[in-house]
């Protein structure tokens, strides 16, 4: 913990070391799954566009429903409903 926040580079080389640490293959890693995780799980738990939008630093409601809608493809589904 420090008294500034890390930089887009900076939480992408703790991501890819964790990966790397982990066994996993580092260059298919990288901090922007963190945002679109942090983005997608407050979609699913009701949080409004605008207030995801102040937190992740989205300037338009266009780019974040593209972290969004992966993780609500499934929910609401027409197909779904009708048991297919």
């Amino acid at each position: 913990m420090g008294a500034v926040r890390l930089s887009d580079k900076a939480l992408a080389l703790v991501v890819k070391r964790a990966a790397e640490t982990a066994g996993l293959d580092p260059q298919h890693y990288a901090g922007h799954r963190l945002r679109a995780g942090l983005a997608t799980s407050a979609a699913a738990v009701g949080v409004s566009e605008r207030a995801i939008m102040r937190q992740t630093g989205h300037t338009s409601e266009r780019r974040v429903r593209r972290y969004i809608r992966e993780g609500s493809l499934f929910r609401d589904n027409a197909a779904a409903a009708v048991g297919l």
